[in-house]
């Protein structure tokens, strides 16, 4: 009897480890930040597949924003989603292979990687300035740089926010690096 319950409470320890190996592991920190980086993490599917073709409209008058809150109300942009459709724009150009984009408040910084044989220096970066410019309002200053290199240094800044005193010096540096490549047309 001894032996019977033995080998039933192995068996229930057995099924219940077994079931319980194909649960989701913690995330490694290495995971965590590709989940982060990957562009397509902000995708939302549309409920309606038309959604995207219709048209946006909108029509108010004066007397409508007699509420002081109303009239307040802050404009809000969503950063990832303007770095991802920058980015998105200037890859379905040939000779793109790589693209890093930052939005700030005031500038957009591109940094990619080209095929020297498709595009020159000068006719990507006023492609990827024309792209980022089609997308931000107009007050955004636009940097481009053909230099690989400084993609992991825009990726560096991708979980900074503009209160982090460090910030500042690290965008500046990265900007003055940009603008010893070519910049387009001016």
């Amino acid at each position: 009897m001894r032996t019977l319950l033995y080998s039933i409470g192995l068996m229930v320890l057995f099924t219940i480890t077994a079931c319980g190996s194909g649960m989701d592991h913690p995330k490694t920190d290495q995971d965590k930040i590709a989940e982060e980086l990957d562009p397509t993490r902000n995708k939302e599917t549309p409920v309606d597949p038309e959604w995207e073709s219709r048209l946006g409209y909108v029509n108010y008058t004066k007397d409508q924003f007699k509420n002081e809150r109303d009239r307040n109300q802050a404009i809000n942009m969503d950063r990832n989603k303007m770095a991802d459709t920058i980015a998105r724009i200037i890859l379905r150009n040939d000779g793109f292979e790589e693209i890093a984009t930052l939005v700030t408040d005031e500038e957009v910084l591109i940094a990619y990687d080209k095929n020297n044989d498709v595009l020159t220096d000068n006719e990507a970066a006023e492609l990827a300035k024309k792209s980022a410019q089609s997308v931000t309002p107009r007050f955004f200053e636009v940097y481009v740089s053909n230099n690989p290199a400084l993609i992991p240094n825009i990726q560096s800044l991708h979980n900074s926010t503009t209160k982090r005193s460090n910030y500042n010096n690290t965008l500046k540096q990265i900007i003055s690096e940009m603008e010893k490549s070519p910049q387009g047309k001016e």
